[in-house]
């Protein structure tokens, strides 16, 4: 599809492009301890759009608090005791920007985190593009990486819940065998202990 819209000295640029845009979407697994905070940080120019995505995969009620601090310590991003969620912005100022995940509100259980961040290109490398082709190419390779950057948090996502799912329905499956298994020793129990008695009854019963 592409070969036919696109010119062959435009593919080594497309690939260059292609592999910028991939690279800068960064996915990462961190473990939170119970009384803990985890912070990632992500230097950028003014006007870079970043976004961050997460999952809550383990741990509790599966719910964490979320905040997102700018360069000048204010909160531009807060929620508390989310399981997932999704939140874009543009960088408004220039500098490093603090992405954390707090547990301080579990007594003891640590909780797994899957989240992505993600960095858009800065303004001026959109400026600095010359000639419409260019600027076309440009659109398409923002729209590819877009697309493919959704299918991938999609399938994680996917990914997450499938393990969620898993280990609730194991979890389930273990108190149910227990509950069985309890279940079975009470009526063995009860039926013993039926048979005993009135094996006494009747051997008091005989005496008299």
């Amino acid at each position: 599809m592409f070969k036919n819209s696109i010119n062959m000295p435009y593919l080594p640029l497309l690939s260059g492009l292609f592999i910028l845009f991939i690279s800068q979407v960064q996915a990462y697994i961190v473990t939170v301890d119970a009384h803990a905070e985890e912070c990632f940080f992500e230097k950028v120019e003014a006007g870079t759009k970043l976004g961050l995505s997460f999952q809550i995969a383990e741990g509790g009620f599966l719910d964490i608090d979320v905040r997102i601090l700018g360069p000048d310590a204010k909160v531009i991003y807060e929620e508390e005791r989310q399981t997932s969620g999704k939140y874009s912005f543009a960088a408004h100022f220039p500098g490093i920007y603090t992405f954390c995940f707090s547990n301080k509100m579990s007594t003891m259980t640590p909780k797994v985190v899957m989240f992505d961040v993600s960095v858009g290109e800065p303004p001026k490398q959109v400026a600095q593009e010359e000639g419409q082709s260019a600027n076309k190419l440009e659109e398409m390779i923002k729209e590819l990486s877009s697309s493919l950057t959704g299918v991938k948090q999609e399938q994680e996502y996917m990914q997450v819940r499938d393990r969620i799912h898993r280990a609730i329905n194991e979890s389930t499956n273990s108190r149910v065998v227990a509950w069985s298994f309890f279940e079975a020793v009470i009526l063995v129990s009860m039926t013993v202990a039926q048979v005993w008695y009135l094996k006494r009854f009747f051997e008091v019963r005989r005496v008299v």
